[in-house]
């Protein structure tokens, strides 16, 4: 793990380099994450790059990323590993057809390795060529309460037990980013074992960054209005607001349109992509969309 960066700066332009712009606050949270050895817990609105901070470090350290995507009924055993039934039913017939008696070696032959697939977790804690991998588990906050209780014992000792195996634990632990976006509190216990920090949505300048390094094609004045209208729409009622992430796709949009700069015709058109529900979209359209482009290159114009 001696790649790992030195210092809060050295970690910044790791990130810079994979074209994820981010603040002083997350990069030194992200330091001492690296440093210590501790799991990191972003919380924050969907769309606001947590999730792609861990490909941005996996590929800045040259680590495998191992991602576990949770939902609601997600357990355990379909996180660490579960065993090949067919192929253990074949192995059962092969054996019956060839007279096997011995119950007792063809049931260690049954649970042994090679007819074990690893899930995420599992794979996390076994060794990699290129050094421990970036173990993102997404979306925590979509699992139930008995997860959270199993990943208590994961986080604190990164070990699994499988019955019939034994206790698998990892000689050198993984880097582990847990991401949330708060549909539901975590548990306390959960957040202890781990440094937190919220990700809010940045301001002009950081996005209007991220925006630059993301979609080059886009001329300044568009990338300009595309994140001064964003953030001017966050500000309005809506069910969703949108995040860095719809920024991105929305000037990627643009640019696939041959834009050079927003227009009401073109914001309208186009608002598919940067609002994901009808009730928001008919909330801005037509007047709305007017007077919001108006403020936003009323914005632009006076810090000229």
């Amino acid at each position: 793990m001696n790649n790992l960066p030195t210092s809060i700066d050295t970690t910044i332009g790791l990130l810079g380099g994979q074209n994820y712009i981010c603040g002083r606050d997350l990069g030194t949270v992200a330091f001492l994450a690296l440093t210590l050895g501790k799991p990191l817990f972003l919380e924050g609105e969907a769309g606001v790059g947590k999730t792609e901070i861990a490909r941005a470090l996996a590929a800045a350290l040259g680590r495998r990323l191992i991602r576990l995507q949770c939902y609601e009924g997600l357990d355990a055993s379909t996180a660490i590993y579960e065993w090949n039934f067919a192929a253990q039913m074949v192995a059962i017939r092969t054996a019956e057809a060839a007279g096997q008696t011995d119950r007792a070696a063809l049931q260690d032959e049954l649970f042994s390795d090679a007819y074990l697939i690893r899930r995420p977790l599992l794979q996390a804690l076994e060794p990699q060529p290129e050094g421990p991998p970036v173990l993102l588990i997404d979306e925590i906050d979509r699992t139930d309460e008995p997860f959270e209780a199993f990943l208590l014992e994961m986080l604190s000792d990164f070990q699994v037990t499988i019955p019939e195996l034994g206790t698998i634990k990892a000689k050198q632990p993984p880097i582990v980013i847990l991401t949330s976006n708060r549909t539901r509190e975590v548990h306390d216990a959960l957040k202890r074992r781990c440094l937190y920090h919220w990700v809010d949505y940045p301001g002009f300048q950081r996005e209007l960054s991220i925006l630059r390094a993301r979609v080059p094609q886009a001329s300044e004045k568009l990338s300009a209005e595309v994140v001064a209208f964003v953030q001017n729409l966050r500000a309005e009622d809506l069910f969703k607001a949108p995040g860095v992430a719809e920024s991105i796709d929305w000037a990627r949009a643009l640019v696939a349109l041959d834009a050079v700069a927003l227009s009401p015709d073109l914001v309208t058109d186009t608002l598919g992509a940067v609002l994901k529900y009808q009730d928001d979209i008919a909330r801005i359209a037509g007047a709305e969309t007017t007077r919001l482009l108006d403020q936003t290159k009323a914005q632009l114009a006076a810090v000229e």
